[in-house]
């Protein structure tokens, strides 16, 4: 699934990642298999993370061979690097259609966090954003979605990741693409991530980030799946005039919006909206927009809905845009702070191997 060249053109066929359980047994029995070896694969699939039915010795070879046409190429590595002691390790996959899109896999001491893309290109045309520089070729199905977990999952389990065997613990959305844009796509595989096993990798729902820069209907839409997913809002700048600039679609829903949106889903869910913030340089790092971030949370119910994500912006090559300098952001988290706001800075992992949203499948090109 992950080494097998996929095809030039058009979308991928529909795999194992795509169905849900009762379809799986559907699909087995339309093979002319006995229905009780769907379970027999998933165990397979989602208990041994063993992904090519020629593995599966326990099945006759017959059964294998029929249950193939389940299991259609998905991703092809086009490039690997690792930084940060091969802790973080990303990826630029090609998919069907020879589009190429990104994963990264970061390892901390006490969990594992892949970063999938749920989209190739993206069409928000945030003009600071590597991926939305180069525009949107396509969306990915569930089972390209899924399959970026799923080669996390099996380096993890063999070993193959320095530090030993492990399993991963935290999902987030937020590589290549708008998730919200994708949207059935993307909570069919959410689905198929929380689901226990045997018949999905049973992540925690809490364990899971889905990242939008603002599509406020489909904020609302998430509220009522009633998942106790996090929403993280990229938000940027705390004013419309700003916003307009570095996220396009603002000027179809205003921060105004997006933030009722937002705080309407922390009421729903019970769950904290991480609000994403890239401080870039001389553009939104001013202490009078650190000021206004505040008061645009704090007036909207209780403060402690919403949590700051900084993040020092990774530049990419021949943009005008740059990170904050060090005292600036110091002083952004500083007047945050001081209001009572919950903040944090991101760690900023692997920027020695394009680990920017967009930069390493940029080179693929």
């Amino acid at each position: 699934m992950f080494d097998t060249p996929v095809r030039a053109g058009g979308k991928p066929a529909k795999h194992w990642f795509d169905l849900e359980p009762a379809a799986r047994i559907a699909a087995v029995s339309a093979l002319g298999l006995p229905a009780y070896r769907a379970r027999q694969v998933s165990n397979h699939v989602f208990g041994r993370y063993e992904y090519q039915p020629d593995q599966w010795s326990d099945l006759p070879l017959a059964a294998r061979e029929s249950l193939a046409n389940l299991f259609p190429p998905l991703l092809t590595a086009a490039q690997e690097l690792s930084a940060d002691r091969g802790m973080t390790v990303k990826t630029a996959w090609r998919i069907a259609g020879d589009a190429v899109v990104e994963s990264v896999l970061m390892r901390y001491p006490n969990r594992t966090t892949v970063c999938i893309s749920s989209q190739a290109g993206c069409g928000m045309a945030c003009p600071f954003c590597a991926t939305g520089q180069g525009g949107l070729q396509r969306s990915l199905s569930t089972a390209e979605i899924v399959a970026q977990v799923a080669d996390a999952a099996a380096k993890l389990a063999q070993g193959a990741v320095a530090g030993g065997p492990g399993q991963v613990n935290n999902v987030v959305f937020m590589g290549m693409g708008e998730p919200l844009a994708n949207y059935a796509p993307v909570m069919a595989a959410v689905r198929e991530l929380i689901r226990p096993k045997p018949d999905g990798f049973g992540i925690s729902a809490r364990g899971v980030t889905i990242s939008t820069v603002g599509l406020v209907p489909r904020i609302a839409a998430l509220a009522a799946e009633e998942l106790p997913l996090t929403l993280a809002v990229s938000l940027h700048a705390p004013d419309d005039e700003l916003r307009d600039e570095l996220i396009p679609v603002n000027q179809r829903w205003k921060v105004g919006e997006l933030l009722d949106a937002a705080w309407d889903y922390a009421r729903v869910t019970k769950r904290r909206v991480s609000i994403e913030y890239a401080l870039i340089r001389d553009i939104n790092d001013q202490q009078a927009r650190a000021d206004l971030l505040a008061r645009e949370l704090k007036r909207r119910g209780d403060w402690t809905w919403a949590h700051v994500n900084l993040i020092p912006l990774n530049p990419t090559p021949g943009s005008k845009w740059t990170a904050s300098r060090k005292r600036d952001q110091q002083t952004f988290i500083d007047r945050l702070e001081r209001a009572g706001i919950p903040v944090t800075l991101r760690d900023t992992r692997g920027r020695n191997i394009d680990a920017a949203c967009g930069q390493l499948a940029a080179l693929q090109r």
